[in-house]
């Protein structure tokens, strides 16, 4: 029996086109972005699961291990063939499916964020998914503003447990959507 999640997995597209942006599954080529854009502490300061330093062979994982996992779709955000950022959907089969998303610090401020999200969740909503969780720390105030531009709403707040952001104070954020 396929799992839910897995299921999920294989409604997806493997690849996504916006306006200024191609979303595809991050490979090889791009670990070494990755790895660069990662080894910033105002990246790693809002991110659960990213070690500091970061380095290729953390981004090696990733693409490895990570990315191929039943417990995730990953895609390499990429403006004119440079990979920015990631975006993705950490699956389950317990919850609705859990949005997140980095870009690399000179990429911030330019909608890409937004414009990255927003085509992840048309593309879960034409899957059949019919709502996304989300998570911010309470201070990051930009990742809140992305997610609200998107609809999603604020539904509480917990201290987080484990990882990185360990003691952090987290606002759950939470997106029906409506079947196209």
């Amino acid at each position: 029996m396929i799992s839910v999640a897995t299921s999920l997995k294989h409604r997806l597209p493997t690849t996504i086109r916006t306006q200024r942006l191609l979303l595809v599954t991050p490979a090889m080529v791009h670990a070494p972005a990755i790895a660069q854009l990662c080894n910033n502490i105002n990246v790693h300061k809002w991110m659960a699961r990213l070690p500091f330093p970061y380095g290729l062979s953390d981004a090696e994982f990733f693409i490895t291990e990570i990315v191929p996992s039943a417990a995730e779709i990953c895609f390499a955000i990429t403006l004119d063939d440079a990979l920015i950022g990631v975006v993705g959907l950490a699956l389950s089969d317990d919850h609705a499916p859990e949005l997140g998303y980095w870009l690399g610090e000179p990429y911030w401020g330019h909608g890409y964020a937004s414009e990255a999200a927003a085509a992840v969740l048309e593309a879960a909503r034409a899957a059949g998914t019919r709502e996304l969780r989300s998570r911010a720390r309470k201070d990051n105030a930009g990742s809140r503003n992305v997610l609200r531009k998107l609809g999603f709403a604020e539904v509480g707040e917990n201290i987080e447990t484990e990882g990185f952001l360990a003691g952090q104070t987290m606002v759950r954020m939470l997106r029906e959507l409506e079947p196209r």
